[in-house]
């Protein structure tokens, strides 16, 4: 009986120590909102920047960079001690970025001057700004580290970075308001989401061709709601999830076919994703209503609802 107690114990206590974090940005709050992903409550909540947005962890899961978008910083926490350890000249109103393979490039768009900063956070020394188009936003690595891509919301275009020059290679025009994109696993394709427009467009990332436009239609919702932002792909290549903003609800397509599987409502205005490290668990931030949805990707089911701070915007999420 002892053995027993002891053995469930000592499971116990592995579970606790394996559980993750999430890591949520609360635009009007400047905090950042840390969810216990085995309880599903705030466990902290930790003042950063100025209406803080974007977050992003680095491969090693040690530091977690912040786009401060109203300091003008991107700032760089240590993950272990929750503390800012220190701040990148990020330029203008940084709002999204993305890190190199070599863990040390990181790319950020800024929206005031229609650059792209490249960084290098080891030196904090800037090694390049990449003139884009009118409000660059989304920024994407692909995972060879060959491509840079940034998404200008106004110009309507995808801005393909040769990072091996950090020079402006190739544009390629989309739908209305391009704000997010996203490779897929093995960096064939390149999704791409457009929240005026109502699109995600998949390309070809070898030929920068159109695979497909994907339209969503949503009983109940006008199609001015629909909105996409955020775009998440599974690791087994199974999904795509896309944000739909204030329509309030997630998209599933299936990533082979291109076919919508389902719509997911979720809170008001749902902005940004994350997986948890097993990709059983996807978080879903809803800025108006302050949450962040908890989505089970096996049944493709909303299981939670957690508050956190006013208008929730990016969430990470470490082991």
């Amino acid at each position: 009986m002892r053995r027993t107690l002891l053995s469930c114990a000592l499971l116990l206590a592995a579970g606790h120590a394996a559980a993750s974090t999430a890591w949520v940005s609360n635009e009007k709050d400047n905090s950042l909102s840390l969810i216990d992903m085995q309880t599903l409550q705030v466990t902290d909540t930790l003042p950063v920047g100025q209406r803080p947005r974007g977050l992003l962890l680095s491969h090693d899961n040690k530091l977690l960079y912040i786009c401060a978008s109203d300091s003008d910083r991107v700032q760089v926490m240590d993950v272990a001690t929750r503390k800012i350890i220190k701040e990148l000249p990020s330029g203008k109103d940084p709002e999204q970025f993305a890190l190199h393979p070599n863990n040390r490039w990181l790319y950020v768009s800024n929206e005031d001057d229609a650059l792209v900063t490249v960084i290098d956070t080891e030196t904090s020394k800037v090694l390049g700004q990449i003139s884009v188009g009118v409000e660059p936003e989304g920024m994407a690595v692909s995972p060879d580290g060959k491509w840079a891509v940034n998404t200008s919301e106004t110009t309507n275009m995808l801005h393909w970075i040769d990072t091996s020059t950090q020079t402006l290679a190739d544009n390629t025009l989309v739908d209305q308001r391009p704000r997010f994109v996203e490779f897929n696993p093995d960096g064939s394709q390149l999704w791409a989401s457009a929240e005026i427009g109502g699109t995600v467009t998949v390309l070809d990332v070898a030929n920068r061709k159109v695979l497909k436009t994907l339209t969503f239609q949503i009983k109940g919702v006008h199609p001015d709601k629909v909105q996409p932002v955020g775009i998440k792909l599974s690791a087994d290549g199974k999904y795509g999830f896309v944000a739909l903003g204030p329509a309030n609800h997630v998209a599933v397509i299936d990533a082979k076919t291109f076919e919508i599987v389902d719509y997911l409502l979720v809170g008001r205005r749902v902005w940004q994703m994350s997986f948890t490290p097993d990709q059983r668990q996807l978080l879903a931030t809803n800025g108006v209503s302050g949450d962040v949805s908890v989505i089970d990707v096996d049944s493709l089911k909303v299981s939670k609802s957690v508050k956190v701070g006013r208008y929730p915007w990016g969430v990470v999420v470490t082991p």
